[in-house]
């Protein structure tokens, strides 16, 4: 026997929780869940679909790139160097220039949405330059409605007059200093290689934590879930029953959704696959008890979606750093990101693919992982235990 019974109130007996673990159990209820996983289309959409829909989404339809804005360059002054400088507006990739000699056409543009911005050159440009050398008066003027792109269009014309002023023979002194840039990691500054990592980790919170609260919160409302509990298989066996189909279903989207980053999307994979399949099993621990202790406390599907839409996936989205900055967050959010399993998990993505394997970075990360983790599961098993109660 699995073990003894005793009266807990003296009206009838109940059976202790001396049950041991045994593998045949195991294998079957992880059996009978994969097969239930199999015959559910929801199940099997949110695995496979839902990843390829989200990296077209971001690799596609969302950028984070300033390429081709729409300015308009005003050119007031007929002179020589007002022409060359337009010219050097044209020639830029960076920006989509569209002349004209009348601010006011290009000011209604820029309300209108049509512009971005635009820079004046203005009737007396070839004298400022007379007087000043290569300091000529040029203005710029943005839409601040789109603080980002406004940063970009001031920026970008800047550095265009910049480049057209050090081709200038006037005379003036050689800069005792050259900033030449580099960038690592990603020298091409394309935001889809930073955002198809990020998406990625999106994937696996919600494969493990809003299906898994969804598949469990259903057992739960159908009372299936107290039959098998009553069935001589540990509350250990049934919760490892139940959620290893739903890890190889993330470790199997994980693998397609990076195939896909790095074969279709062009990401880089710098790091191993190893690392790669290491740092994404570790992050299903708290994606998977996240789940599994939501499904505990809610017991309905619809609570169980809405709890893990708010706790699951909008931080992963919104508080992990794969759109935001964690660091230009204020103090109190940062603080609440800790908490945020997705934090880690993202930073150790962008690692991987785009710099390489920097253990300094993945074992904090893993450690982080594995304890937030192991606090879900430890909580989801007492509340699964006082269900029964």
């Amino acid at each position: 026997m699995n073990g003894t019974t005793k009266h807990k109130d003296g009206n009838g007996p109940q059976q202790t929780d001396l049950r041991h673990f045994d593998l045949r159990r195991l294998i079957a209820l992880v059996t009978k869940e994969s097969y239930q996983a199999l015959r559910d289309p929801s199940t099997l959409l949110i695995a496979f679909v839902l990843p390829v829909v989200l990296l077209l989404l971001f690799a596609y339809a969302v950028s984070l790139d300033a390429k081709d804005v729409r300015v308009g360059v005003v050119l007031e002054s007929p002179g020589a160097a007002a022409q060359e400088l337009a010219a050097a507006f044209a020639g830029t990739k960076f920006l989509d220039a569209h002349f004209a000699h009348d601010r006011r056409e290009v000011a209604d543009q820029l309300v209108s949405g049509d512009l971005r911005g635009y820079v004046v050159i203005p009737q007396d440009f070839e004298q400022w330059l007379a007087q000043r050398g290569s300091e000529p008066l040029v203005q710029i003027v943005t839409d601040g409605s789109y603080p980002n792109t406004a940063n970009y269009v001031e920026n970008y014309a800047r550095g265009v007059v910049q480049s057209w002023r050090a081709g200038l023979d006037v005379g003036a002194p050689a800069q005792a200093v050259m900033l030449e840039p580099r960038y690592w990691f990603n020298p091409e500054l394309e935001s889809r290689r930073a955002l198809i990592p990020g998406v990625i980790a999106i994937v696996m919170t919600i494969i493990g934590t809003m299906l898994t609260a969804l598949v469990v919160a259903r057992e739960w409302e159908r009372g299936t879930m107290e039959a098998v509990l009553s069935t001589p298989a540990s509350v250990a066996e049934i919760l490892i029953g139940k959620l290893l189909p739903y890890f190889v279903l993330g470790m199997l989207s994980t693998l397609g959704a990076a195939a896909l980053a790095v074969f279709v999307f062009g990401v880089p994979m710098r790091g191993s696959l190893a690392a790669l399949l290491l740092l994404s099993a570790v992050f299903m621990v708290p994606a998977l008890g996240q789940g599994l202790l939501i499904s505990s406390l809610a017991r309905n599907q619809f609570l169980a979606a809405q709890i893990a839409l708010f706790t699951g996936f909008l931080p992963a989205f919104m508080l992990s750093g794969f759109l935001y900055e964690i660091d230009a967050m204020p103090a109190p959010i940062r603080a609440i990101t800790l908490v945020v399993p997705a934090r880690y998990f993202v930073d150790s993505l962008k690692t991987v693919f785009l710099a390489g394997d920097i253990w300094a970075v993945f074992l904090p990360n893993l450690a982080a992982m594995a304890a937030i983790g192991g606090l879900f599961f430890v909580i989801a098993k007492r509340a699964t235990r006082k269900n029964l109660e």
